[in-house]
Order: structure tokens, then sequence, then C-alpha cells
């Protein structure tokens, strides 16, 4: 099994559980929103549930649904899919000389089941990748751990408010929680000019193109916000990992 008994006696794997459980209510929140909006906007249960176990994206999951309700072309439901995960090429990019030591098949598993939180508290705790081979098993097991959190939150939640739709009003503005926690998550990582100018770029983006359809300005921002930063990075010699010292 992926989840083999090596790495759940390491104690970075407990480790990794206890931080993430610390927002497993948060990503639960709004799992449990997802998919309730999933069945309203709707639905039917086996897509709501197809979509859940299939895609493991709750941005992406989130963006499409209003897409598809609206009759939006298939092209655009894609490229909007698309640039929403974009910020995935980012962490690969980042998380590739952590993983580099593991067959393919396992780097494959640890890249889909990788979410947003578990990499920000991943390279929050690792700033450097490994250098000894019990360096890889320590880091591979925190890691693990963060995202056994949250796989298990978002799924289960998510297929509980399919179940509870008709019961759970949106007025619940569960969803909220969920935005707060990545909220949180996103500040506690801006430690850097790079990552600070990120933040900047996407938030004056989304503003400006406001009046895009079918929400585009957010698919405007992720793209302005990932190429102005490539290049800057490219450009200017600018560290997105380096910790800022001030």
């Amino acid at each position: 099994m992926f989840l083999s008994s090596a790495i759940r006696r390491q104690p970075e794997f407990r480790q990794g559980v206890r931080d993430m459980s610390t927002v497993a209510m948060g990503i639960g929140a709004w799992g449990l929103m997802t998919g309730v909006a999933m069945l309203k906007s709707g639905m039917s249960v086996f897509e709501s549930v197809a979509m859940t176990l299939l895609v493991y994206a709750g941005s992406s999951q989130l963006a499409a649904i209003p897409l598809l309700m609206a009759g939006a072309p298939a092209w655009v439901i894609l490229a909007t899919g698309f640039c929403v995960n974009l910020r995935f090429v980012v962490f690969s990019l980042h998380l590739r000389p952590y993983l580099m030591h593991m067959p393919r098949w396992r780097r494959i598993t640890h890249g889909y089941l990788t979410a947003d939180m578990s990499y920000a508290l991943f390279t929050r705790k690792y700033a450097q990748p490994p250098r000894t081979r019990a360096e890889e098993q320590a880091q591979e097991a925190y890691l693990t751990g963060n995202y056994c959190v949250t796989w298990c939150a978002w799924m289960s939640m998510s297929l509980l408010g399919i179940v509870l739709a008709n019961m759970i009003p949106q007025s619940w503005g569960l969803g909220f929680a969920g935005v707060l926690s990545l909220v949180a998550i996103v500040c506690s990582m801006a430690t850097t000019r790079l990552r600070l100018l990120a933040v900047l770029i996407a938030s004056a983006t989304a503003v400006a193109a406001y009046a895009l359809p079918l929400k585009l300005n957010i698919v405007a921002a992720i793209g302005v916000a990932v190429l102005a930063c490539f290049w800057l990075e490219k450009r200017f010699g600018l560290d997105v990992d380096a910790e800022d010292d001030k």
C-alpha cells in the first residue's frame, strides 16, 4: 500500500496530521458547501459524486459549476479549470527537488494528493530539499500526513454536502469559512517580495477585469500573476523561496 507502515511510524507523519488538523474545519466547510452547490446547481447525484472523487480540485469545481449551468462552451470550461489550477505548475516545480528521488508512480501520487494547504504547510516547515535518506523519509511522512487530513476532510464533507444538499441552505455561508482558511494560509506564505508582488498583481488584475463575463476576471488574475512573476524571477533574479529576513 502507498500509505505504508514505514511512513505511518514516522513521527513527522503524526506531526503533519496535527498541523493540518488545525485548518481541517475550514477545508471541511468548503467541501460541504461545494457538495451542496453541485447538487443545487442542477447536477445529478451521480455527476456530483463523480466530480468530487475524480476531479479533487475545489477551486476548479466551483469555477466550473456556474459555467456548466450557464451552458458555456466546453473550451471555456476546460480553459477556466486549467487556468485556475496553474498554481499547481508552480507548486510542482518547487516540489521537484524534494520528490525526484522517488519512483515516477510515487511522484504522481504525491502530486495528485497534494493540495494548496498541504503544500503551504510542507514548504513552510522544510525550506530545503532532503540531503540524506533519513530526511527524505521524514519529509515524505510529513507531506503524507498533511494531505491525508486534507483528502479525508474534503471528500467526507463534500459527499456529506451532496447527501444533505436539500437540507443545508447556502445562506449559511459555510463556504466562506474555507475561503478564510485559504486567506490565512496565503498570508502566512507571503514572506518574500515576489510572493507579495504576486498577490498584488493578482488582486489588481481581478478588480480591473471584473466586468469580464463568466467570472473570467479570476482566470485573468491568475494568468497575469503567474506570467509576471515568472518573468520577474528570470529577469531580476528575485527568489520566490528565500525567506524574508526582516
